[in-house]
């Protein structure tokens, strides 16, 4: 959606929210699909949902779909109804939040990064780094190969 848009309807306080659906909602169209609810009563903040990763994929004819179940239907109605906030799902946000993001109204840009750390002795540290290291040298004489075969490739090549 266009930024125009985007930063209009923020100025004007005129979100509840936003759920972003699975792609393929739609048989006849691949493209993402979000849905924008519009509340000009809601001066508050605005839940975003990202659902795009629910539902289940299926061939109907020639085109695929993404089928919702009622289970996911009915957590995105209630987390949207309630304005609830999930990891990796769902975010509420003021509309000062939303400017801040660049007026996104896609959850995912507001979702918090975890890391997980794990201690590791130095033994293991020492081998998952030969790992590493074993693996990046592979790729470094992959990477030669395919440079000398797109050389003689280019040789080849002449004008008639």
């Amino acid at each position: 959606m266009d930024k125009k848009i985007r930063e209009k309807l923020v100025k004007e306080k005129m979100l509840a929210g936003v759920v972003s659906m699975p792609s393929n909602i739609f048989a006849t169209t691949g493209t993402n699909v979000s849905i924008l609810f519009m509340d000009k009563s809601n001066k508050g903040d605005v839940v975003l949902i990202d659902a795009s990763n629910l539902g289940t994929k299926v061939k109907e004819g020639k085109n695929q779909k993404t089928l919702l179940n009622a289970e996911e239907e009915d957590r995105i109605i209630e987390v949207f109804n309630a304005k609830r906030a999930e990891d990796d799902f769902s975010v509420v946000v003021s509309y000062e939040d939303i400017k801040t993001k660049n007026y996104s109204l896609s959850a995912g840009q507001y979702f918090e990064v975890k890391i997980d750390y794990v201690d590791i002795t130095h033994d293991e540290f020492e081998e998952k780094l030969k790992g590493f290291e074993k693996s990046l040298n592979l790729l470094f004489e992959k990477s030669k190969d395919l440079e000398l075969e797109i050389r003689d490739s280019l040789k080849s090549i002449r004008y008639e």
